[in-house]
């Protein structure tokens, strides 16, 4: 493909996304994997120039574009000889074209985040495994991957283009692909063998995996969620790691309470890994900003005071609650477990012993410019 082809690829694309933001649509990456997958012809380095042109664009933009092509004009003058009107390229420029321009941050989110933070937050990410205790010591897995370095107490961290799932690692189970950050959630848990713990936000069940890790694998982990399809592949991934006990609950949102009546008062540790902004993941999915709205975040907010409520209640005396986000914002994290304390007496915060973040309100505040790992707020709280 010419340069100017390249170009026009990434503004169609760019342009599906932008649309996908509007109406909540499928994420950049599953977008660009359909469009690919469509066209056999498009060579691997042209896609990766392709998907370059993209996230360069999606990372440039803290408000949504009116179009691809408007975003490209405006990111770089360097890229308007491209816009020539060739084959399989741009249209010629004109005068009268929109032309957007960059900013990393909407001026209300810029308001929410850190600064010292904002420029980390749309870097690349990096490559991140969790090495699997059920199956093999760190050192040993180490061995699997020339230039990986461990991070944290269970993690790999992984040179660029490595392909994961095609190595004997992963076969193995000795090996998934978790963030470092997400890691520190589950240890957080101090989860072990005997204990009643229950992950009640599991989603695909990453961090349930983790715990049962920890739990060496027995019975007594209960993974739910409302997202059947999310659920249901916790099962197999569970069987790859040699984690085949975990019991999963799907639950119906609004009712859940019908379906954990057995556990109320009955667990040692709750995992609340609540849904949220993202705003700690844009690293991964820096379009994810143009789909957080004012009216978004109070919607976020008061589906995470619900989940935390819930999954208080099912924490036996002395037990401990573990309340997670993915998200920078201290309305998300820090605010709510300030009032969860305010107006739950019986509960008291206890600090989290690991390697890696800063204390922040009554928990713990991992970020990508100071700890390298996806944005999150950890708070361990425990009921008398």
């Amino acid at each position: 493909m010419t340069p100017s082809a390249r170009l026009q690829s990434a503004i169609e694309i760019l342009d599906l996304v932008i649309d996908a933001a509007k109406d909540n649509g499928p994420a950049a990456d599953t977008i660009l994997s359909s469009w690919f997958k469509t066209r056999r012809f498009v060579g691997s380095k042209d896609r990766r120039a392709i998907r370059e042109h993209v996230y360069t664009a999606v990372r440039a933009f803290g408000t949504r574009p009116h179009s691809g092509r408007a975003a490209f004009l405006g990111l770089d003058k360097a890229l308007w000889p491209l816009f020539d009107g060739s084959p399989y390229g741009p249209a010629e420029y004109k005068h009268s074209d929109a032309i957007a321009g960059p900013s990393p941050l909407s001026a209300w989110l810029a308001g929410l985040i850190d600064p010292a933070e904002q420029a980390a937050l749309l870097d690349r990410a990096p490559l991140d495994l969790r090495s699997n205790r059920l199956k093999a010591e760190r050192e040993a897995v180490l061995t699997h991957f020339a230039g990986a370095e461990p991070i944290g107490r269970d993690g790999i961290r992984l040179p660029e283009n490595v392909a994961v799932e095609a190595t004997p690692a992963w076969t193995l189970g000795l090996i998934d692909i978790q963030d470092a950050g997400s890691q520190i959630i589950a240890q957080a848990c101090l989860a072990k063998a005997g204990m009643t713990v229950v992950d009640l936000c599991a989603g695909a069940g990453g961090k349930t995996l983790a715990l049962a890790a920890d739990m060496g694998g027995t019975a007594g982990l209960i993974a739910t969620d409302t997202n059947r399809d999310r659920l249901q592949r916790l099962p197999q991934r569970g069987w790859r790691l040699g984690a085949g006990e975990v019991e999963t609950r799907l639950l119906d949102q609004g009712k859940e309470h019908e379906t954990l009546t057995d556990l109320v008062g009955q667990a040692d540790v709750v995992l609340v890994d609540a849904p949220c902004s993202g705003s700690g993941t844009w690293r991964r999915n820096p379009e994810a900003r143009w789909r957080l709205t004012p009216t978004r975040l109070e919607q976020v907010t008061a589906t995470q005071r619900h989940v935390l409520a819930l999954g208080a209640s099912l924490v036996k005396p002395g037990g401990a609650l573990v309340y997670a986000v993915c998200s920078l914002i201290d309305a998300e994290g820090k605010a709510q477990i300030d009032a969860f304390l305010a107006e739950n007496k019986g509960w008291k915060s206890e600090a989290i012993s690991v390697d890696m973040g800063r204390p922040h309100g009554a928990g713990l505040i991992l970020t990508p410019g100071h700890d390298g790992v996806d944005g999150f707020f950890i708070a361990r709280i425990i009921r008398s």
